[in-house]
């Protein structure tokens, strides 16, 4: 049998024995877009993370890209929002304008697009809202054409990936044949497929101005409770064409990460959600903890857990880190 404790004596050694390991690129930057110019709004749960004008967008990006992050994941902020969450699948709208402009001035750079109607919608919800018995709650097959459709007018406006967050049974399918029929058969989909019902998305919410102005999520995001019941809706995306499936939160739901790899064995990400982001910039901000230490142990435990992609507020300093050495 080895013995690895000798093999810990030299730094050399360790580093060539290393069983994990992170890399740029394994790494996703989430952006907030919204309409103006040399727009840069401060978001205050999330120290460093801003809304963005799209001029200020390619700047983020470039910057990003240079540092070694080689994709982000785009959220748009609309002017106008209504029931229909039209901003969603506008051919004007604010992420189609984001992703022609990231085209053209950041060619090599990955585009990957939120899919959801929260942000656009006046009532915060990720899908249609009519009555029900009980009064007002979420219509799940109306919800799958917006969804449909708004990833379309995207793929159309040149993203490279499309990634739907929106948890509504089916979308994976709805949007797979939509861009199917369009002729866009390569197009991949990056799925939240285990997306949790968590407390941990209140800075996001701040972020993208989408907290519902009644009721929760919990009616179509998963109970943190139900481990078993996030393999089955992996593998209810993965039937319906998921390229790329998605575990959120990350931290505190490793347990799930590892099942859906080892079951699954499938390209898989984790996202590092706002909140987890938070928490180490608030801790580091009292020097409570090492913030670069922390946060690649963090990340780093996600990958020894089974992601593949990182989706972190901080990709672009953990780039920098990790070509520091």
């Amino acid at each position: 049998m080895c013995r690895p404790r000798r093999l810990r004596q030299s730094p050399i050694l360790r580093e060539m024995v290393r069983e994990t390991r992170l890399h740029p690129s394994q790494l996703v930057l989430p952006l907030f877009v919204r309409f103006g110019r040399k727009l840069r709004r401060p978001i205050a749960a999330m120290p460093g993370v801003f809304q963005v004008s799209p001029d200020e967008l390619v700047r983020e990006a470039a910057q990003a890209l240079e540092a070694g992050v080689p994709a982000v994941l785009l959220f748009g902020i609309p002017e106008t929002k209504d029931a229909r969450a039209s901003g969603a699948y506008a051919p004007k709208g604010i992420v189609q304008q984001a992703v022609r402009l990231l085209k053209r001035e950041l060619p090599p750079l990955l585009i990957i697009t939120d899919v959801c109607l929260c942000e656009y919608m006046s009532h915060g919800h990720c899908g249609v809202v009519g009555r029900g018995r009980a009064g007002a709650e979420i219509l799940n097959d109306p919800s799958l054409k917006l969804l449909a459709r708004a990833a379309a007018s995207q793929v159309e406006a040149g993203a490279d990936m499309v990634a739907p967050s929106d948890m509504m049974d089916g979308r994976v399918g709805a949007i797979r044949a939509q861009l199917d029929a369009l002729g866009f058969i390569n197009t991949p989909i990056l799925s939240y497929a285990a997306k949790f019902a968590s407390a941990f998305y209140g800075p996001f919410r701040e972020a993208a101005e989408s907290a519902p102005k009644f009721g929760d999520r919990r009616s179509y995001q998963m109970d943190a409770a139900n481990g078993a019941e996030a393999l089955r809706e992996v593998a209810l995306d993965l039937q319906e064409g998921a390229d790329i499936v998605m575990v959120k939160p990350a931290l505190a739901y490793l347990d799930v990460l590892c099942r859906v790899k080892t079951q699954f064995g499938c390209p898989t990400a984790a996202y590092s959600v706002s909140a987890e982001y938070s928490m180490i910039k608030a801790a580091a901000a009292n020097g409570w903890i090492d913030e670069r230490a922390v946060t690649l142990e963090t990340l780093l435990a996600m990958r020894r857990a089974g992601a593949d992609l990182l989706i972190t507020y901080a990709a672009p300093q953990v780039a920098r880190w990790l070509k520091e050495g």
